[in-house]
């Protein structure tokens, strides 16, 4: 096999996250779509179903931020760069944008044409999203615009907390908006890494859950899904924060030097 196909670590770890959103597709697909088509499936065997589609969508999070760490710590193949994005297009665009189709199906045949155009919307959001990464060269230790992982689980919380269709609808276009946004996030390194993967397991955990009618367990889903609505709000706060001490400082240490 030429050098050019020859698969490393950190290239497997990339395909498991495209798997993980195919297959987040599948159980989306059959598991609450077509159960809603054909009246057939009771309400717990539809969460379960649901639930595993999100959980896929978090696991593929998962194998995202290690594959980047591993490339960093060994090394990638030529083409990892485009696996990560193709991946990425697959897990984080067409798995949560089939999410809120399938929702907006599910929720009544009024709001399904509304519901096609807020999936297209994210769907574009993460396509534009991923170019602009491939193009743009930014600052060491950011992105530009909300990371599509952490807009797909944004979005996939936005629908699980069963908010008015209206509400849903608008929060769904901001967070596509944060994508394709020039706000800058912090990119998970170091001590970051640890506590965005401790909470993607925690994430999980209650998930899991509320799949199976744990006692509680619709109401600490609710509240790990608020809790990444105020994460996706709160985060590119903080960052404009740091970036006007920033220029006040530049600006201050300017006017020192031209003094002295």
């Amino acid at each position: 096999m030429s050098l050019s196909m020859r698969l490393s670590i950190a290239d497997t770890l990339t395909l498991l996250n495209a798997t993980c959103g195919f297959l987040a597709v599948y159980f989306t697909t059959t598991g609450v779509l077509i159960p809603h088509l054909t009246n057939s499936g009771d309400a717990g065997v539809v969460r379960n179903n649901a639930a595993t589609a999100v959980l896929l969508m978090l696991l593929a999070s998962v194998f995202d931020l290690c594959d980047g760490l591993v490339a960093r710590k060994l090394r990638s193949s030529p083409m990892g760069a485009e696996l990560d994005n193709l991946s990425d297009l697959i897990s984080f665009g067409l798995a949560p944008a089939y999410f809120v189709l399938v929702w907006g199906m599910v929720v009544g045949d009024v709001h399904e044409p509304l519901s096609a155009l807020a999936a297209t919307v994210v769907l574009l959001a993460v396509v534009l999203r991923l170019a602009r990464f491939s193009c743009v060269t930014m600052p060491d230790g950011v992105f530009q615009g909300m990371p599509s992982p952490f807009g797909a689980l944004t979005v996939v919380s936005i629908v699980l907390l069963e908010l008015p269709f209206t509400p849903t609808l608008l929060a769904i276009g901001g967070v596509a908006w944060l994508m394709v946004s020039r706000v800058e996030y912090p990119k998970p390194r170091g001590t970051l890494a640890v506590a965005m993967l401790s909470w993607i397991v925690l994430s999980m955990a209650l998930l899991t859950a509320w799949a199976f009618d744990a006692p509680g367990g619709l109401l600490m889903l609710q509240t790990a899904c608020s809790l990444q609505l105020v994460l996706g709000a709160v985060i590119p706060l903080f960052a404009m924060c740091r970036r006007v001490f920033a220029f006040r400082d530049n600006r201050r240490e300017a006017r020192a030097g031209a003094q002295s």
